[in-house]
């Protein structure tokens, strides 16, 4: 099995595998490269996805460093779609730690130009923004937003500094409706930053939202809880899972009686 794991972990790392000598470094190749990332039930550039967010949240500046250039480096991610999972890393797991991942994408983008020997190409223009400037018709858009995204009848109110200057008008009314990012890669950040935060209404919510709206699958669902606990640990993942499960029922009996078909 190690040699498989060696293999892709060359493959989604872009470097040659370390020599396995600890339990751990064993288990890392024959487990979480041999036997997760080789899974089909997601491609490997949702994988990035998920796993960039665990490393950013875990504090492991090595993992985080090693993922940003090898999801640069590999094509999988582009520098403005990897800007954009750190904007959207940002609003579910803070920006300190947002932070720190935005640093080290521009150290390793940089790092990447040096090795090819080519300078390092001007950032895309900020503006103009995607999203209405006008403030009334901000906070309308991140209000069908916010229905959109969390699949719900009902918008929270505007006069709150919270729900209003920051949900509707920045998370909905911006960040997610950006197109840096598609909302199904947005859905997998959402969830995996959700995972760790032991938030349970925000778990539920998101968990939910990504089911109803079919962005993703129940068994893409199942995967990307799999690669959360490979890169997060197994005891918040089983929480997930837990949740993703119920959620799984809801959404079925949700459908049961409309026009197409239930997903399994």
């Amino acid at each position: 099995m190690t040699d498989r794991g060696a293999a892709m972990y060359a493959e989604v790392m872009t470097v040659p595998a370390p020599q396995p000598v600890a339990p751990t470094e064993r288990a890392l190749l024959d487990v979480v490269f041999g036997q997760v990332w080789t899974r089909p039930g997601l491609s490997r550039r949702d994988r990035r996805f998920i796993t960039l967010a665990c490393v950013a949240a875990a504090d492991a500046e090595g993992p985080l460093r090693e993922h940003v250039y090898a999801a640069l480096r590999s094509g999988d991610l582009s520098i403005t779609e990897i800007q954009e999972a750190a904007l959207h890393f940002a609003v579910y797991s803070g920006w300190p730690k947002a932070s720190r991942l935005n640093m080290m994408i521009d150290e390793q983008w940089a790092r990447i130009h040096a090795e090819r020997g080519t300078p390092v190409p001007p950032p895309e223009p900020l503006l103009p923004l995607p999203t209405p400037s006008d403030p009334e018709a901000r906070l309308a858009t991140g209000e069908q937003a916010f229905i959109d995204v969390n699949c719900l009848p009902f918008v929270p109110t505007r006069d709150n500094p919270y729900s209003g200057a920051g949900i509707l008008n920045f998370v909905f009314g911006e960040v997610w409706l950006r197109p840096g990012l598609g909302r199904r890669e947005r859905r997998l950040l959402t969830v995996a930053c959700v995972g760790f935060q032991d938030a349970p209404y925000p778990i539920m919510s998101h968990v939910y939202a990504a089911l109803r709206s079919r962005d993703l699958s129940f068994d893409e669902m199942d995967e990307l809880i799999l690669q959360f606990a490979a890169y997060y640990g197994w005891a918040k993942a089983a929480t997930l899972q837990a949740v993703a499960h119920e959620q799984q029922q809801r959404v079925r009996q949700e459908l049961s009686g409309q026009d197409f078909a239930v997903p399994k």
